[in-house]
C-alpha cells in the first residue's frame, strides 16, 4: 500500500485506470465521436469530457456528500435526469452515420464538459475514490487535489485512445452495410454501461 498525502495513491491509480479504461457512457460517446468526426475534429469535445470530471471531483471533495446525505431525494432525481440524458445521447448515436468528411460541426468543448456531470458512472467513481482511498485525517484540499490530478493523468492517456479507436473503426466500416449496425451497437453499449451502474446501486 502506497500512501501519498493521505491518499492510497497506487490503489487509487489502478482503480481509476480500470474505471476510465472500461466501457462507460463517456467512453462510448468518445468512441462514437471519433468514428463520426475523426480524432482531430473530436479533440475539443474530448478536452471538455476530460475537464468535466473536475466539476464532480471538487464539489464532492468539499462537502457535496454531506448534502447528499441530508437530501437523498434530490440526488435520486439528479440520477434519473442524468440517465435520461445519456439515453438521449445513445438514441442520437444510433441514428448517425459515419462521415468524417461531413461539414456538420463536431460536438465542441462545452458539449464535452457536461458529459461527466450527467454521467452516473462518473459520480459513483468519484464517490468511491473519496470513501475508499482517502484517509479520514487528510486535509480536504490535499485529498481533493490528489484525487483530481491522479484521475486527470489517467484520463489524458485513456480518453484519446477511445477516440482513436472510433476513428480506426470508421476507417474500416464507413459506407458499408454494417455501418448502421455498428452505430446501434455503440448506442446499445452506452445504454448498457448506464444500466450496469444502476444495477450496482440497487
Amino acid at each position: 500500500m502506497v500512501i501519498f498525502m493521505g491518499v492510497e495513491i497506487l490503489g487509487y491509480a489502478i482503480f481509476a485506470a480500470a474505471m476510465v479504461g472500461t466501457p462507460g457512457p463517456a467512453n462510448m460517446i468518445m468512441l462514437s465521436a471519433g468514428a463520426r468526426y475523426g480524432f482531430r475534429r473530436a479533440l475539443p469535445f474530448v478536452a471538455g469530457v476530460l475537464l468535466g470530471k473536475q466539476l464532480i471531483i471538487w464539489p464532492i471533495g468539499f462537502g457535496l456528500m454531506e448534502v447528499a446525505g441530508r437530501y437523498p431525494l434530490a440526488f435520486d432525481v439528479l440520477k434519473w435526469v442524468s440517465v435520461a440524458y445519456i439515453f438521449w445521447l445513445a438514441w442520437r448515436i444510433a441514428g448517425i452515420r459515419i462521415n468524417q468528411t461531413s461539414k456538420t460541426s463536431a460536438p465542441g468543448f462545452a458539449a464535452g464538459l457536461i458529459v461527466h456531470p450527467l454521467n452516473p458512472k462518473a459520480w459513483a467513481m468519484v464517490t468511491v475514490a473519496f470513501t475508499s482511498f482517502v484517509s479520514a485525517s487528510t486535509p480536504t484540499l490535499v485529498a481533493t487535489a490528489t484525487i483530481a490530478l491522479t484521475l486527470m493523468s489517467v484520463q489524458l492517456v485513456l480518453h484519446p485512445l477511445w477516440t482513436l479507436g472510433g476513428q480506426a473503426i470508421a476507417a474500416r466500416m464507413a459506407g458499408r452495410k454494417s455501418e448502421k449496425y455498428l452505430m446501434w451497437v455503440l448506442a446499445g453499449l452506452t445504454v448498457a454501461s448506464v444500466l450496469l451502474v444502476l444495477v450496482k446501486d440497487v
